[in-house]
């Protein structure tokens, strides 16, 4: 049978022992997955009631999706739209910083931004407990498809790819159409992210086949679960949910496929919302098992830098 001496020495390395492998450290977000209507009051009153109701059961963290005080008004190039934006800080600021610190909550928002006259952005705004705006994130990425005309409303963003820090730890904040690049989500860990967090708006068009739509959902969630995967991160996706027609009647309009999901760093979905009705979800994330999983899979050990520096380039021949 061993002996132990009990030495101040011994005493003390104990007790770092016992406190490093038992302490976890969890955070209990929450995700709120709703249609929108042409009316922005009414879609921020119920967004307001959502967030009251995830943080009454315990959600310190809590993501909405993107563009949520209006209908997704990119389906067509209006300028008439460019009246939607607004200025950071502004009303809807105001607004969501007063929900935020009412309820002692991290929340996680995406407004359409007028950051001076013919320049706008897509841009997440973060607030903190006490209702400060702990940071923002302008989208990088803009998509120009039909129906997702976003180029026509929003220039690119130039904060970089830069964590959020808050009360509750770095955010890796993105929105939607980066959620399909690698880099950005590389970059947040490599900055100290400790949770990729991004708000979308994602749909279907209605002449799909099925086993088209089904690709495209599975292709969704297989991107973010795979960022959780190769950076040892949880990921949480917050997508709108419900059919928004097109005002121009040149497509059916866009189903939205909701879905909106949390997964953990070995890519385990730990919650996911239907694909067809409203939710509000309420889960728990484990932070600590990221150091874990890394000491598992070591991916950002073995990642051979040295030759990564055709990534600058568009395309290499």
């Amino acid at each position: 049978m061993a002996r132990f001496i009990a030495s101040p020495c011994n005493i003390l390395k104990v007790y770092i022992n016992i406190d490093v492998y038992n302490m976890r450290r969890t955070i209990k977000v929450g995700l709120i997955q709703q249609s929108c209507t042409g009316n922005t009051a009414e879609n921020m009153d119920k967004l307001k009631h959502s967030i009251e109701d995830v943080a009454s059961k315990g959600a310190e963290l809590v993501v909405l999706q993107e563009l949520h005080n209006t209908l997704y008004f990119c389906q067509t190039e209006n300028t008439s739209l460019f009246d939607l934006a607004e200025t950071i800080p502004g009303p809807s600021t105001e607004f969501y910083s007063g929900i935020a610190s009412a309820n002692g909550i991290v929340l996680v928002t995406s407004l359409f931004e007028k950051r001076a006259p013919g320049l706008y952005h897509n841009t997440a705004v973060v607030f903190d407990k006490d209702g400060s705006i702990a940071g923002k994130y302008r989208k990088m990425h803009i998509p120009d498809d039909p129906a997702y005309y976003e180029k026509f409303y929003f220039t690119p963003g130039d904060l970089g790819f830069e964590p959020i820090q808050t009360s509750i730890g770095k955010l890796g904040v993105q929105v939607c159409w980066d959620q399909w690049y690698p880099e950005g989500a590389r970059l947040m860990t490599l900055k100290g992210a400790e949770i990729l967090i991004y708000p979308t708006a994602i749909g279907w068009e209605s002449t799909d086949t099925p086993e088209e739509k089904a690709r495209q959902l599975e292709a969704w969630v297989i991107s973010q679960r795979g960022h959780a995967v190769a950076n040892g991160l949880p990921v949480i996706a917050v997508n709108r949910v419900g059919h928004e027609p097109d005002p121009s009647k040149q497509t059916n309009g866009i189903r939205f496929w909701g879905n909106s999901f949390v997964a953990g760093p070995q890519g385990e979905i730990l919650a996911q919302a239907d694909n067809m009705k409203e939710e509000n979800i309420v889960t728990e994330v484990d932070i600590t098992r990221s150091e874990e999983v890394r000491r598992w899979w070591p991916f950002l050990r073995d990642r051979r830098i040295d030759e990564f520096d055709k990534l600058t380039k568009r395309f290499v021949d």
